[in-house]
């Protein structure tokens, strides 16, 4: 057993056991198991906390972003650009459509999209710009939403790692672009007990065209008007959903405050770059505390943490550009330099709202006694 968790899941749901069956019975004694009343109450719920007009609850971030793209009329031809230190969803998402990934480099300080290299991709198949508002933190959605302006692209947020997040101006994630896509995998701020996503936006068009696709291409049952898919967010996860959303604006300062400890307790660190956090940036979520080791191999550290009871990730070890899956795109090492030193040096340290001030001590002296050996 580790003396500190990456996360813990399991305290969160004994802490919150009595609300989760009462809304799990709820399910069970109605049966609505497909888009029922959980679902339209969720939607609407997560619709009025990330200030956006609409909500449609779908099988999984990867599905919300597909889902976008597709509604957006985005395949076969279309370049989408995005960055190239992100989970490999955000490419998969776009080559399901048939469409590129177009794949840029980040930037090193806050590890999100660069806008000038995302300027220097565009090229006439350009449809949209996809950021990823990764580790918590919004991507600069003013300098992205100008060069969209510009060239008549879609802005669409992967804001899978960004429940609650907020620009400099108050304006949150799921609000910056055309549409934004959730992930509520259940290791997120918000998560459910297994797969489920959304997307929000306030295109009333673009609404209608997701909820036909999510739902075999039917509104009416039986009748259907465009080759859909079966991605509706489940009843059971929405009732789960709804539970955990009334804890999240509280979660999320939890996760603040012990960035905060993080903060304090390895300020004097040598030899380690503690999470930037952009002048954009109003609230970041803290989704992944990431630090990244300027002078010792990443790997002997998180064994030497591992060794201590310390648990840790690395998120991601191996840009999406140098994936296997990927080679395709015809990118080598060293075509992004930023993606690639941060695969080699970023590592993830335990973050969960119930973190106390014992658990980032112990964290940060394992982590000095890792780095002195």
């Amino acid at each position: 057993m580790h003396r500190v968790p990456f996360q813990d899941l399991p305290l969160q749901i004994r802490q919150l056991r009595s609300e989760l069956d009462s809304a799990l019975d709820g399910v069970l004694r109605h049966g609505q198991f497909i888009l029922g009343p959980e679902v339209v109450a969720f939607e609407q719920a997560w619709a009025a906390f990330c200030g956006a007009k609409h909500t449609v609850g779908v099988g999984s971030g990867t599905d919300a972003l597909q889902l976008i793209l597709r509604a957006l009329g985005i395949g076969a031809g279309d370049e989408v650009i995005t960055v190239a230190n992100s989970f490999i969803a955000t490419a998969e998402a776009v080559s399901y459509t048939g469409a590129t990934p177009v794949l840029v480099d980040c930037s090193l300080e806050n590890y999100l999209i660069d806008p000038a290299a995302v300027a220097a991709a565009i090229t006439p198949r350009t449809r949209a710009i996809m950021p990823v508002h990764l580790y918590g933190q919004p991507a600069d959605m003013a300098a992205l939403a100008t060069l969209a302006q510009k060239h008549g692209l879609a802005l669409i947020e992967d804001a899978a790692q960004a429940h609650g997040a907020t620009l400099a101006d108050g304006r949150p994630c799921g609000t910056l672009g055309r549409a934004a896509a959730f992930s509520f995998y259940p290791g997120k701020n918000l998560g459910a007990f297994g797969d489920g996503g959304a997307v929000t936006t306030d295109d009333e068009a673009l609404v209608r065209q997701l909820r036909l696709l999510r739902n075999w291409g039917s509104i009416v049952k039986y009748h259907h008007e465009v080759q859909g898919y079966n991605s509706r967010l489940d009843t059971m996860q929405a009732a789960i959903l709804g539970v955990k959303l009334r804890h999240l604006a509280t979660w999320n300062e939890r996760r603040r405050v012990a960035a905060g400890w993080y903060r304090e307790a390895l300020a004097d660190c040598a030899g380690l770059a503690l999470p930037a956090e952009a002048p954009w940036t109003g609230r970041h979520v803290y989704h992944l505390f990431v630090v990244r080791l300027l002078e010792r191999d990443r790997d002997t550290v998180a064994k030497g943490l591992a060794d201590a009871g310390v648990q840790t990730v690395v998120h991601y070890p191996v840009p999406i550009h140098l994936q296997k899956a990927y080679a395709g795109l015809g990118h080598g090492a060293g075509a992004f330099p930023n993606a690639e030193r941060a695969a080699r040096t970023v590592l993830s340290l335990p973050m969960f709202p119930e973190m106390t001030p014992d658990h980032v001590g112990l964290v940060a002296d394992a982590l000095r006694a890792a780095l002195a050996a």
